[in-house]
């Protein structure tokens, strides 16, 4: 089954309690846990939002979401995002993300923005 969501976050306790919280939501997610194949992953899942983490080992987040971006298959470049950063963290990504939230955040917060986010 396509997942709702892909979540590309290297800390693995907030990856797992993320998928908790919106699996319980009724949101299919699929995780990825470094920048390495992050494009791919995105392009062979296509889900309808991405969470991305800023800092990721391999390629950053930013990296990832700049290609996505640029991507020549406009539907694929047009998926929403949400970044998620270490509080203080700013960059040129944030501007290219649809939403930004600063880690660590509550879970009524999350599950409010990803309802935003898909509707």
């Amino acid at each position: 089954m396509k997942p709702d969501i892909l979540m590309i976050e290297d800390e693995l306790n907030i990856a797992e309690a993320v998928r908790f919280i919106l699996t319980r939501e009724g949101w299919q997610l699929a995780l990825h846990h470094d920048g390495e194949g992050g494009i791919e992953a995105i392009r062979d899942l296509r889900p309808r939002l991405l969470i991305l983490d800023l800092m990721l080992p391999n390629r950053s987040g930013g990296e990832i979401l700049s290609e996505l971006r640029a991507d020549r298959d406009a539907a694929l470049a047009a998926t929403p995002v949400l970044m998620l950063t270490a509080r203080g963290q700013t960059g040129e990504a944030m501007a290219q993300a649809d939403a930004v939230m600063a880690k660590p955040f509550a879970n009524d917060e999350l599950r409010a923005q990803v309802r935003r986010m898909l509707g």
